[in-house]
């Protein structure tokens, strides 16, 4: 079918679902529609055979649903009604929750089911849970209703307890430091982790907290800050403590947004002397504390796992996990995985941090510096074999990361995006060299140029990754570490480490990672020192949640979505 995508961001959700409908073989175009007038407007120019809302806040014009099959994707179970479902489930401490595929209508959630999904409700936050939980969920609602439209079926109305919630307001989200109990504190942070944040008055300032991770080894006066850690700060509670990683200044109403900041980088000039803990790589069994890298072992498989908040990878943390891998390198095991953490493998060089930067040319050149440094560590790595593991989705220069390794895993909800062009960018990180080196020249110059998501299961079929692991985020860190070990343990192993240095130092004799790198941070370096270059522009409007110019950003997805699918590239490999 020719199936209109219309949503009012081109986000995780809206991606997963366009990749997994074009990998069955639907026509999916896709339109970003900020109102009524703007889906109007895409379905008229579309006339598509059915139209799926992915995350939709405008309200589809009663002309379009009474002409058009429209099908909402509402983020909670049958019966729940409201736009904030899931902030609800999380802040509540709901054990299970559900995706519902509705039938258009005029009452917002009110429609006829068409499918629905239930799925575990972890203790993470609400974008991991989004971007995970609720996205597998929501794809499996979204083909079965897909596969019912083809098929002729009928919906059927919602029936049961309705539960009609108002929109939480900022109000109901603030913390009462002097009475809530570390839990409370962090179902509170946890359910508005990416956005809004939760509003507090923090050092005669007000602030948006954002991410939220017990501590049980400080404690304090409850409200008072403790300590900081890798870029976070310590909060004392009245039964314990918080880590909160990030902090955005609260601007006056029509001024320029703030961004979204590690909490010592936001706090710069008002922060009180306060202990730097060391971050525990390898904490205690049953402790309850916070890091955003850490290191196990098992037998000759060692695991570097790290999480930054939406994937973005400053300086500091690329040098911080440059060290772990050094160190982990330094381990006497014969298999090293970096990444097996659920949620974001990695999104390349954190644009927040450099938008703040009082010279964000020279912080660009110095973060992308920082990640290079990092992937040349992996790429020259030749005494052990090194898997990439990306639990999550990744872009970027995070992709070209995962594939400085010798093998690439995914799990089975992981998308993709394997280009640098959205934010105006020719991109570094040995992407001249690794990219082709997975795929061939012609299929990466394709990804690059595009700029397209690609779902696990089609990088799979093009080479892009080796492996796609087919289980739930909860399980993917367990389960890596079990094919790891299986790889560890089969024959073989030595000899083809031996010819991976070999191997290397072959390529290092006709085209050293040296000269890729000079080329691209050539090109790089252009774009960082031109004021005018539109990666200044773009990185300003995504870091500070701006508007982009609707007709560019409208033709920009459309042009995306109309192309060629990736499988009918390979076709053409």
């Amino acid at each position: 079918m020719r199936i209109l995508l219309v949503a009012s961001s081109f986000n995780s959700l809206t991606q997963r679902v366009l990749v997994e409908l074009r990998d069955r073989g639907h026509t999916v175009p896709v339109e970003v529609t900020p109102d009524g007038a703007a889906v109007r407007e895409a379905v008229a120019r579309h006339a598509p055979d059915l139209v799926v809302a992915p995350m939709l806040k405008a309200v589809v014009p009663r002309d379009v649903w009474t002409a058009h099959r429209c099908l909402i994707v509402h983020p909670g179970p049958v019966g729940d009604r409201g736009p904030s479902s899931l902030d609800h489930a999380v802040l509540d401490g709901a054990e299970e929750w559900g995706v519902t595929v509705l039938q258009a209508d005029e009452e917002m959630d009110a429609g006829d089911v068409w499918a629905s999904e239930t799925f575990r409700v972890p203790e993470v936050g609400k974008s991991d849970l989004y971007r995970n939980e609720l996205s597998d969920a929501a794809v499996a609602a979204v083909l079965l209703a897909v596969e019912r439209v083809a098929a002729g079926a009928t919906p059927r109305a919602q029936t049961g307890e309705i539960r009609a919630r108002p929109a939480l307001r900022q109000e109901e989200r603030r913390i009462s430091w002097g009475e809530h109990t570390t839990e409370t504190v962090l179902r509170t942070l946890r359910a508005a982790d990416s956005q809004p944040g939760v509003p507090d008055r923090l050092l005669d300032a007000e602030w948006f907290l954002h991410g939220g991770h017990a501590e049980d080894g400080l404690r304090g006066r409850p409200g008072t800050l403790l300590a900081t850690r890798a870029g976070a700060v310590c909060r004392a509670t009245v039964d314990g403590a918080v880590w909160i990683p990030e902090l955005r200044a609260r601007t006056g109403p029509g001024g320029p947004r703030a961004c979204k900041l590690p909490a010592t980088l936001a706090l710069a000039g008002r922060l009180p002397e306060l202990p730097e803990l060391p971050a525990p790589v390898d904490p205690a069994p049953g402790r309850r504390t916070w890091s955003d890298i850490r290191y196990r072992e098992q037998g000759p498989v060692g695991v570097l796992s790290f999480a930054f908040p939406g994937g973005a990878m400053s300086t500091d943390q690329c040098r911080r996990l440059l060290d772990a891998y050094e160190t982990a390198r330094g381990r006497p095991t014969s298999v090293l995985v970096l990444g097996g953490q659920r949620d974001f493998f990695s999104n390349g060089i954190h644009l927040n941090v450099i938008e703040a930067a009082a010279d964000p040319a020279a912080e660009s050149w110095a973060n992308i510096n920082a990640m290079n440094d990092l992937v040349e560590a992996v790429l020259t790595t030749t005494d052990r074999l090194v898997v990439s593991a990306i639990g999550g989705n990744a872009a970027a220069g995070g992709v070209m990361l995962a594939l400085a390794a010798d093998e690439v895993w995914c799990r089975s909800g992981s998308v993709l995006n394997p280009h640098y062009r959205r934010m105006g960018l020719y991109g570094s990180e040995y992407w001249t060299r690794t990219l082709p080196g997975k795929v061939g020249e012609a299929l990466a110059a394709r990804l690059t140029e595009e700029a397209r998501p690609v779902s696990a299961a089609a990088s799979l079929d093009m080479g892009l990754v080796d492996r796609v692991v087919d289980c739930g985020p909860g399980e993917f860190s367990a389960e890596i570490t079990r094919l790891a070990l299986h790889l560890a343990s089969r024959g073989g192993l030595q000899p083809r480490i031996a010819a991976k240095k070999a191997e290397h130092e072959r390529r290092e004799s006709v085209a050293p990672l040296a000269a890729h790198r000079e080329q691209e941070l050539s090109r790089m370096r252009a774009i960082f020192e031109d004021p005018a270059a539109s990666y200044h522009a773009r990185r300003r409007a995504f870091v500070r949640k701006e508007a982009p110019e609707r007709s560019s950003r409208t033709a920009q997805v459309r042009e995306r979505a109309d192309r060629p699918t990736v499988k009918q590239d390979l076709g053409q490999k």
